[in-house]
């Protein structure tokens, strides 16, 4: 049987793995399931169509499955998948999708949340991403995997924040960031590479020098976008790791920070 505080409220339509851990005056939803391994401290409210993987921990005052803040909302049953190894600290607001886009808010696996993030509905965010304190998503925000979003940073409706990139703390973003590359909070311009990032992930030399070559082309040879993907697109045939450069300009929704 799960280990569920005597004084949280838990319907019993709720899915909750045996292991689970709910502590005091917690309130989970009957549309809720919450997977093996898993403790929510004290203080939190799931709710909604929510699904929480396998060893996830929520710390306290988190509202988690929320409805979603979007006039459009008319109470659609909507939902919130999150993955598996995820950390989520106090204070934090993760809100379900709607149906003007795929129904869903996404989160994957082994990210680390830190207090008073807000997370708006349809966002999709990857795996091993870390999101500081009071970072904010607008609606319909992808990440990429290993992105880091420093406190206080915030995300545009629509835009998209590639792999490995990061965001530097007080940054106000409005158009896309590509993988790899780092935005200073000074009218978020791009300001380089995240090449410790990369050497931490095992990014060999090689590999770095590739990525601060392809920067080059698509920020200071003076190429218009157009041009600069043409050339990403031959680079990356003998340098994958840029694939996914070119695959983010290729998709991405909004323009590109240049």
């Amino acid at each position: 049987m799960a280990n569920i505080h005597p004084t949280a409220v838990v319907d019993s339509a709720a899915e909750i793995a045996d292991d689970v851990e709910i502590g005091a005056w917690s309130v989970i939803g009957p549309k809720v399931t919450i997977g093996a391994g898993s403790w929510i401290g004290p203080h939190v409210i799931i709710t909604g169509r929510t699904t929480l993987g396998r060893n996830n921990r929520v710390f306290q005052f988190n509202s988690i499955g929320e409805a979603p803040q979007d006039k459009k909302y008319a109470g659609e049953d909507t939902e919130l998948v999150i993955g598996d190894g995820n950390l989520i600290r106090e204070f934090c607001t993760l809100n379900r999708g709607t149906v003007q886009d795929d129904g869903a808010t996404r989160i994957g696996n082994d990210n680390w949340i830190m207090a008073y993030v807000h997370v708006a509905h349809d966002c999709v965010i990857g795996d091993h991403v870390i999101m500081g304190n009071n970072a904010s998503l607008a609606g319909h925000v992808t990440i990429g995997d290993w992105a880091i979003l420093s406190g206080f940073s915030q995300i545009h409706q629509f835009c998209d924040i590639g792999a490995h990139s990061f965001i530097s703390f007080n940054s106000l973003v409005n158009r896309s960031v590509p993988p790899y590359v780092t935005v200073s909070p000074d009218k978020s311009r791009p300001r380089g590479v995240n090449t410790e990032g990369l050497r931490r992930r095992g990014y060999t030399p090689e590999q770095v020098q590739n990525v601060r070559r392809a920067y080059r082309v698509l920020y200071r040879s003076g190429h218009t976008l157009e041009r600069a993907r043409a050339e990403l697109a031959e680079m990356a045939k003998d340098a994958p790791e840029l694939q996914i450069v070119v695959d983010f300009i290729d998709h991405a929704d909004r323009s590109i920070i240049r």
